[in-house]
């Protein structure tokens, strides 16, 4: 009678141990102070920062949604590792939170090593741009769930916060303005929509021109990281919004009280042109629930640091706190 191996059932756990070996110089790039061992144990190890009264620690997680469609098809895995890690340590940050640490999830019906290797080189990446270190993760190799070049994503980001500093929504006032940080394009969310546009309804393809270069690089394009820009200027800020997943309508009255509502000057947002290109067919109110529209991150900030704010930053303004409903509006 012959043997059934593991390996004939689709899991290869000799292409695991290689996979292991070839990330562990893209983690060691990523250590900083409060790192405890390297990857290998049954668990990552990260000392509790010092210097905090009452340190909370806060964690998010979040994936990349659909945007990872486009890296398979395409063959570019080396961004959406930075999408990974921005979107979980973003949202941290609007909790006053400094990210500590960064753990990924890796799941395909067939490692390819190559491919599992380029997307950790990205993960490492946003890491290093978020200055925080990433110590550990999971591989999962499963036949049947996955097709055989198919992957999923999944990032969990830890950071500590001041106990005293967490409540931004009791800080808002009316008065206060709203400050945009432009993002890097559809940042990594609406791509399922954007997809349904551009490659089923205009029919277009990869490799097509757009803006300058090809339409791919400008979908792909990752995810705006601010950490360093809150380490720099957190005293300076009142309170911010992630826009992600609902756009400005829905993210930005998470920080906002309820006797208070946030008025934008939709004029004055600066739109990117791959939403103009979008936007020839979706109506204008949907683009704003579905994208971000170039607005990667809102600042809610005391009129008295708005010039220390705009002159450390590419941020602009766009509106500002008012007394009313708790709702963002578009004037």
């Amino acid at each position: 009678m012959s043997q059934i191996s593991y390996k004939d059932a689709g899991v290869d756990i000799d292409a695991g141990n290689s996979f292991v070996e070839n990330i562990k110089p893209l983690v060691k790039s990523t250590k900083i102070p409060g790192v405890i061992g390297g990857i290998g144990s049954f668990a990552g190890a990260f000392e509790l920062p010092k210097g905090f009264k009452e340190p909370v620690m806060l964690a998010a997680t979040d994936g990349v949604g659909t945007k990872l469609k486009l890296a398979i098809d395409s063959g570019i895995h080396n961004t959406v590792g930075i999408d990974l890690v921005a979107m979980c340590v973003n949202d941290l940050l609007c909790n006053f939170g400094t990210p500590s640490f960064f753990l990924d999830y890796y799941a395909t019906g067939k490692l390819d090593v190559k491919t599992a290797t380029s997307v950790v080189a990205g993960i490492a990446e946003g890491c290093i741009r978020a200055e925080c270190a990433l110590i550990g993760g999971e591989t999962a190799e499963m036949p049947g769930m996955y097709a055989s070049d198919d992957y999923d994503l999944a990032g969990f980001a830890v950071g500590v916060a001041e106990k005293s500093e967490m409540d931004r929504v009791a800080l808002v006032r009316s008065g206060h303005k709203l400050i945009a940080l432009p993002s890097s394009g559809l940042h990594s969310n609406g791509f399922s929509l954007a997809r349904k546009v551009l490659f089923e309804k205009m029919g277009m393809k990869f490799s097509d021109e757009f803006n300058g270069k090809p339409l791919i690089e400008t979908l792909l394009e990752p995810t705006n990281i601010y950490v360093k820009m809150f380490k720099e200027l957190k005293d300076n800020i009142v309170a911010m919004a992630h826009i992600t997943g609902g756009g400005i309508v829905e993210n930005l009255p998470r920080v906002l009280p309820e006797n208070l509502r946030a008025e934008i000057k939709k004029d004055s947002i600066k739109v990117l042109p791959i939403f103009e290109l979008i936007s020839q067919h979706v109506e204008i109110d949907e683009m704003y629930r579905a994208f971000n529209m170039g607005v990667g991150m809102i600042l809610v900030v005391d009129e008295a640091d708005v010039q220390t704010v705009l002159s450390k930053t590419d941020g602009y303004l766009i509106g500002e706190i008012k007394e009313g409903k708790r709702e963002a509006v578009m004037i």
